[in-house]
């Protein structure tokens, strides 16, 4: 784990990605939350779940997201593909009370930015108990469904809550969203982990240890929660 340095401490706000960011990868919450969006473009596009499974995936490809693809060729609401994927077992997260105590005595303010609903970022931080913690949650409606890597998220982000990106840190499991982030000016953390990720397509992998490094990331880390402690304990 790269050692953070110590300008770090010293930023106003703290960024964090939600899904395998701020709860470990190991969870593996997005198996659910794929099965489920399977099933809604089965249902949605009454195809059987093999030809569901293969357009799903070709518009995360194409549009960043399922949800994307699924507006832009088919007219969709987003409002019940939201509601249904996320419609998930939130059981398998942890409660921890040191990455509590670390988040809560970050200097400056803490935001949630996710492709994911508000919605489904609220039922995670309530059942992490981490709901105290956070300033803001941006989530994909609040992009106006543009996800990340869009620099368009990420500048309706910094508009909604007057960001400056040279004084704010953020951390993600996915390079490709890092570098936005840091042409704009974030300090970038990559939060890495040994999970299986061959489910999603090429270019949108999560930056597994060992791969080669990119400019665009600062730190890395496969422990957040020893991460923020580094940073605490730099003076």
């Amino acid at each position: 784990m790269t050692k953070p340095e110590k300008t770090l401490i010293h930023r106003r706000d703290w960024v964090f990605d939600l899904d395998n960011t701020l709860y470990p990868a190991t969870c593996n919450l997005f198996a659910q939350i794929d099965v489920r969006m399977t099933d809604f473009v089965a249902r949605y596009l009454d195809l059987n779940k093999s030809e569901a499974r293969a357009i799903q995936k070709k518009y995360y490809k194409e549009h960043g997201t399922t949800l994307n693809g699924l507006m832009n060729l088919h007219g969709m609401d987003p409002v019940d593909f939201l509601d249904f994927v996320h419609d998930i077992d939130h059981s398998p997260l942890p409660v921890c009370q040191i990455l509590q105590r670390s988040l809560t005595d970050l200097p400056g303010r803490k935001f949630v930015l996710t492709n994911g609903s508000s919605k489904h970022a609220d039922n995670v931080l309530s059942a992490m108990q981490l709901e105290h913690v956070f300033e803001g949650v941006f989530g994909i409606e609040d992009m106006a469904y543009q996800p990340k890597p869009d620099p368009r998220a990420f500048d309706r982000f910094i508009d909604t809550f007057q960001i400056n990106p040279n004084e704010a840190v953020f951390f993600e499991d996915l390079a490709r969203n890092l570098e936005p982030a840091s042409a704009m000016g974030f300090a970038t953390v990559l939060v890495e982990s040994d999970m299986d990720w061959s489910h999603e397509p090429e270019g949108a992998r999560p930056g597994e240890r060992g791969i080669e490094p990119h400019p665009f990331i600062d730190h890395r880390t496969d422990n957040l929660t020893a991460f923020l402690q580094d940073v605490l304990a730099k003076p």
